[in-house]
């Protein structure tokens, strides 16, 4: 049997780079986070075009069972004090869940679900995370290096961003003692 062996995409575990044809690339800059920080008038001084979090992902053709791959890599700093975050979102399909799995940094996963129940994972190289449909998630860098993490998660599941325009329940500040969680 004569078979032609396919290189597949790969990911660089330490930097999160994906390799492969095609990968589509999104960056969040600090203007696309209005609303996102506690201090608006420290976000307001930072510079508009800085950017705070990058996600390349294989571009996946969308049919039900199918699985969109992406690395999320957060810069590190603050806000006001605040760590730098990613945005943060629902599934528009809510029973859809997601697996994240760290790569490179130090940082927190929130998970929060519709009634504002939040709990933090911690985030560093080889964590797993289940992230259970009906819940809501953020990325949060906690170190000094970018935070990476490689994402799986089905490609039917949407993100709906507008559920939480209000915040999420726990916001994560920069301490003496490495970070204070605070109560929203």
């Amino acid at each position: 049997m004569n078979a032609d062996i396919i290189m597949p995409p790969q990911v660089a575990w330490a930097t999160g780079r994906l390799t492969g044809e095609p990968v589509i690339a999104k960056t969040t800059r600090m203007r696309d986070l209005c609303g996102v920080f506690a201090d608006a008038d420290a976000w307001q001084r930072h510079d508009p075009q800085q950017v705070i979090y990058t996600v390349e992902m294989l571009d996946t053709p969308t049919p039900e069972g199918a699985l969109f791959v992406g690395v999320t890599r957060l810069r590190a700093g603050t806000s006001g004090g605040e760590f730098y975050l990613t945005r943060g979102h629902f599934h528009q399909r809510r029973e859809q869940g997601e697996v994240y799995f760290g790569l490179s940094g130090n940082g927190l996963l929130l998970l929060q679900n519709a009634q504002g129940e939040a709990r933090l994972e911690s985030v560093c190289a080889g964590s797993v995370h289940i992230i259970p449909g009906h819940t809501a998630h953020r990325l949060i860098n906690t170190g000094d290096v970018p935070l990476c993490a490689l994402a799986v998660w089905p490609t039917v599941a949407g993100h709906d961003y507008a559920a939480l325009a209000g915040g999420f329940a726990v916001r994560v500040f920069a301490s003496e003692n490495g970070y204070e969680v605070c109560h929203a």
